[in-house]
């Protein structure tokens, strides 16, 4: 379900229309999360934990209103929820994309997602679902990167947020990994980023 914006109503109309049209109104920041009990949790439950912080971030993305906002046309909607679409490693090295749909509740959705994984792991498409109320995630578990970029199609509209994982390391005892957060400027501002950030980051110490 999704609702349309009032444009000319919105407090941040000025805002929107000044970057909406920009050649690559996206920006992005990068930040280490502390992932030490999430990771002893996920072990715990004997679940993967991509999944698991994979979960927790959409929960995060999903509290924040405007991480809902997407770019339709002319006209800018607010959906309800918005699903993961991440990308998977496949045996042969190689990766491919899918669309897992999200549910608060932790069993249900590694339930769901385990058969997409699987899905995805046993073919060889590199079909890209594309749904507008989407998050698009990544994931490369062999780099502690301090900053990512992404390759972008700018002949088709986006202005989905992209979020990419990191290498776990350990310091001091402490796990942490890395997190970059890419987002359209015309509906996302620094401080709704902070409050993702913020909320993960309370998710992931539960």
């Amino acid at each position: 379900m999704k609702q349309k914006l009032d444009i000319e109503n919105w407090v941040r109309k000025g805002h929107y229309l000044f970057f909406k049209n920009f050649d690559e109104p996206f920006y992005g920041v990068c930040v280490n999360i502390d992932c030490t009990k999430a990771y002893r949790k996920a072990k715990e439950l004997k679940t993967s934990f991509f999944l698991y912080y994979l979960h927790k971030s959409t929960c995060a993305v999903n509290s924040v209103e405007a991480l809902r906002y997407r770019i339709e046309g002319n006209d800018v909607y607010l959906y309800d929820k918005v699903d993961p679409e991440a990308t998977i490693d496949r045996p042969n090295g190689t990766f491919g994309f899918s669309h897992m749909e999200f549910h608060e509740d932790y069993d249900l959705f590694v339930t769901e997602a385990s058969k997409v994984v699987d899905e995805v792991r046993n073919s060889t498409s590199m079909d890209f679902c594309a749904a507008v109320n989407a998050i698009h995630y990544s994931a490369v578990p062999w780099i502690n990167f301090t900053s990512l970029s992404h390759a972008r199609n700018f002949s088709r509209e986006d202005s989905c947020p992209k979020i990419s994982f990191g290498k776990m390391t350990e310091t001091d005892g402490k796990l942490s990994m890395p997190v970059s957060i890419h987002v359209h400027h015309a509906l996302v501002d620094g401080a709704h980023i902070g409050q993702y950030i913020d909320e993960f980051q309370k998710l992931m110490n539960d």
